[in-house]
């Protein structure tokens, strides 16, 4: 979106440090109406945020804690441009970015190529282009992807979801290239066998994110962590 975000951030309060934390930031979670999405929203307002709740069905966030709630198709750039620019008028320039939409589907069909790119691509790309200036301004920017370990260990039989995770990943590390000059901002992939009971708990997942803010970001800018 805008260039010009850092000139419109929210100044913090006298005495509050800047270079660290969660208090106070302004988190856009996409995908926030499923577990994981809950969880993390949950965890990132215990921890001082203000989170912005984003799904493509408004009534499924009720139950997520939020500032402010949104219903978004973001597989739409102009949707996605349309909700930016609405967050800009309503909170001002975001800190993070937390993606959390995906899906699975195995094979190697076109048709769910055609859902895995749309959910697991393209809703990431869109989100993070638009709001790519507000991180890279932000004293404590944070874009977050949660991928899958599969992509280390391509099959046959799942070729579709690991090709499009691996995209997304590839732009994940796009978006590290373009924040690597302003040491304030950084890219980050967190990577899951399956989550849920049986794979990693979304707890789990809730409390790496909000460690991220703790972390300088030019340590975990372009990282892969395997969870």
């Amino acid at each position: 979106m805008s260039s010009g975000a850092a000139a419109y951030r929210n100044q913090p309060d006298e005495g509050f440090d800047t270079a660290s934390g969660l208090l106070n930031r302004l988190v856009l979670v996409a995908g926030a109406s499923n577990d994981s999405g809950r969880a993390v929203a949950t965890r990132l307002t215990d921890a001082g945020a203000r989170v912005l709740a984003v799904g493509s069905d408004l009534r499924r966030l009720a139950e997520t804690p939020a500032v402010s709630r949104y219903e978004c198709d973001l597989a739409s750039p102009r949707g996605v441009d349309s909700l930016a620019s609405r967050i800009h008028a309503e909170h001002g320039p975001i800190d993070g970015v937390v993606h959390l939409v995906g899906g699975w589907r195995a094979g190697r069909a076109d048709d769910d190529w055609a859902w895995l790119e749309s959910r697991v691509v393209e809703t990431f790309r869109n989100t993070s282009r638009a709001f790519f200036e507000d991180l890279k301004a932000s004293p404590a920017g944070r874009l977050v992807m949660v991928s899958s370990t599969s992509v280390e260990v391509p099959t046959w039989s799942n070729a579709n979801y690991v090709a499009a995770k691996s995209a997304a990943e590839a732009w994940a590390r796009s978006a590290a290239s373009g924040f690597a000059k302003g040491g304030t901002a950084a890219s980050v992939i967190l990577a899951v066998g399956s989550l849920g009971p049986d794979g990693t708990p979304v707890g789990v997942l809730a409390d790496r994110i909000v460690t991220l803010w703790d972390e300088p970001a030019t340590e975990l800018n372009g990282a892969r962590f395997t969870l």
